[in-house]
């Protein structure tokens, strides 16, 4: 017998099978998880973030039409959730200093010929790094990623091209 796809999962939770709910959460949280890892550069954030999509997900299975990939839709969740709380997180601080905090997980390594990406992305600032995953890594344009972050197409090039050029000037020191 084959697992039922994602669709038919998601019309039994929104007929009242709750149990339906499970297997969905098992195919998609790792994927969801490492997307808020790359997303938020701090385990236990991606960690909160992910358990917030899938609390979100579940709030708003009622909405979902099936008009894309349930993957698509909840990869599009993952991104505003991570995301509003990044917004919340810089009112509440005046500002994050995430480079002060990113070496004590991901110590200086210099590697032979290639960076370990996700160690590079911790150094990023902020804003570069999370228009960096979404473009380069994710495939998001440059005026989706404006819409989503409230920010100019401009500003969203400028962010992708200093995030870039950190990543190249750390593959090459």
């Amino acid at each position: 017998m084959t697992e039922p796809d994602d669709v038919a999962l998601v019309r039994r939770v929104q007929q009242g099978d709750l149990g339906a709910f499970e297997p969905l959460y098992r195919r998609h949280a790792a994927r969801t998880y490492a997307l808020c890892l790359r997303l938020t550069g701090d385990r236990m954030a991606a960690a909160d973030r992910a358990q917030d999509v899938f609390v979100r997900a579940w709030e708003r299975i009622g909405s979902f039409r099936g008009d894309s990939a349930f993957a698509s839709w909840l990869h599009r969740l993952a991104v505003n959730v991570v995301l509003q709380d990044m917004r919340s997180t810089r009112r509440r601080e005046a500002r994050i200093m995430l480079d002060d905090t990113a070496t004590a997980f991901a110590p200086e390594v210099r590697m032979d010929e290639r960076i370990d990406l996700d160690a590079a992305l911790l150094r990023l600032p902020p804003g570069a790094r999370v228009v960096f995953v979404l473009h380069d890594i994710e495939g998001y344009g440059h005026d989706e990623i404006a819409k989503l972050l409230g920010n100019a197409p401009g500003t969203v090039r400028a962010q992708l091209w200093k995030a870039r050029q950190m990543l190249m000037a750390e593959n090459h020191s």
